[in-house]
């Protein structure tokens, strides 16, 4: 008799968790959750975002959606979502579309009541520009940025950006420093953007940058209009654990009012169906699989800021393999060790910050 194929590990659910019980087990947060950094697409799939959001005590999202598509998700989220501009990635002309046709989109956020508009200018940007024929196409110290920023600035609109990628991927992915420099120096664009744009700034992913906390102690000391999300949920589960607690909440405490809660949630209409053979088009397949993909990111990090928890992350971490193939395999998970914020602490990262960036943003 054969044996049965060995099951999938769920690269959302290593610890086979049910997250809706460990909502119940966490409990209320102290004070309702504002995520400034989400994707969120497919009406469908945003109610069960929606279910995913009311179990974990996140009342409203600032989300990069599709302007295609911003009318079906306010129809589900109505006033609990703020848009935040941004590009047509899928557009077949990218040289239009990251150009003079983002200048239109940014105009046509606006007019939907967008903030902020994204300017994506991480390493891997430089690839999209040479693919459409302009290698400096995306980056914010090039003419079609410069532009773009300047209409974002007379609009009276904040700027979101992504600049630095995992240290991992400095040692992997872009090894090549000819082609992608080393990551200090994917930096330096950025901070003369922030000199010649006196707007409020929002750096995604914890400015990029992690892994060293002294470094962004000298980026928010040099402008301080700038502020961080803490999304990318593996990415930072992986990094912020390896920090102390004491270490992590001082830097925490010294920039209170300048660090938002981001979780970077991708929702999409693919998440709820099947392939043709009856397996998975994406990360989940099905309403049950698309919720627990979602709620493993808010799991991951309240049990990192509110608990003293210390044990795998339930969520595989695909990095760990990326920089030690001799060591982990694509669905092992980094050790996820609790932080034990304060309350007043967390009352900031998870709302407040966000209200007082959004007050900057109003003014």
């Amino acid at each position: 008799m054969s044996e049965s194929p060995p099951t999938a590990v769920p690269s959302a659910n290593r610890l086979s968790l049910c997250y809706e019980t460990e909502a119940h087990k966490l409990g209320p947060p102290p004070v309702d959750i504002l995520d400034a950094h989400t994707h969120l697409r497919g009406e469908d799939s945003v109610r069960v975002y929606q279910r995913v959001a009311e179990h974990y005590g996140v009342t409203h999202t600032w989300s990069m959606t599709p302007l295609e598509q911003v009318s079906e998700v306010r129809h589900v989220l109505g006033s609990a979502v703020q848009f935040i501009a941004q590009p047509d990635f899928r557009a077949d002309n990218l040289l239009h579309a990251m150009g003079d046709g983002f200048l239109e989109r940014i105009d046509a956020f606006h007019s939907e009541g967008a903030h902020l508009v994204k300017f994506w200018a991480a390493p891997r940007a430089r690839d999209l520009g040479r693919k459409a024929g302009d290698p400096n196409l995306m980056m914010l110290d090039g003419p079609h940025r410069q532009r773009q920023m300047e209409r974002t600035c007379e609009l009276g609109m904040g700027i979101m950006t992504h600049i630095g990628d995992p240290d991992t991927w400095f040692a992997t992915h872009y090894a090549d420093a000819s082609a992608y420099g080393d990551k200090a120096s994917q930096y330096e664009s950025f901070e003369r953007a922030m000199e010649q744009f006196d707007v409020p700034w929002l750096a995604a992913h914890f400015g990029g940058w992690p892994e060293d906390l002294g470094f962004l102690d000298g980026l928010l000391t040099r402008h301080p209009k700038l502020h961080l999300d803490t999304s990318a949920t593996k990415w930072m589960v992986r990094e912020l654990s390896r920090h102390s607690p004491e270490e992590f909440n001082a830097f925490l405490d010294r920039w209170s009012g300048r660090i938002l809660f981001g979780s970077d949630i991708v929702v999409q209409g693919d998440h709820l169906v099947q392939d043709d053979k009856g397996g998975r088009t994406g990360q989940a397949s099905s309403a049950d699989e698309a919720y627990d993909l979602y709620a493993s990111r808010y799991w991951a990090l309240r049990t990192l800021f509110e608990t003293s928890y210390d044990g795998p992350s339930p969520i595989a971490d695909p990095d760990l393999a990326l920089a030690h193939p001799d060591q982990f395999g694509p669905t092992d998970a980094p050790t996820l060790t609790g932080k034990q914020l304060p309350l007043n602490t967390l009352r900031m990262v998870y709302r407040d910050a966000a209200i007082g960036l959004s007050a900057l943003l109003r003014e």
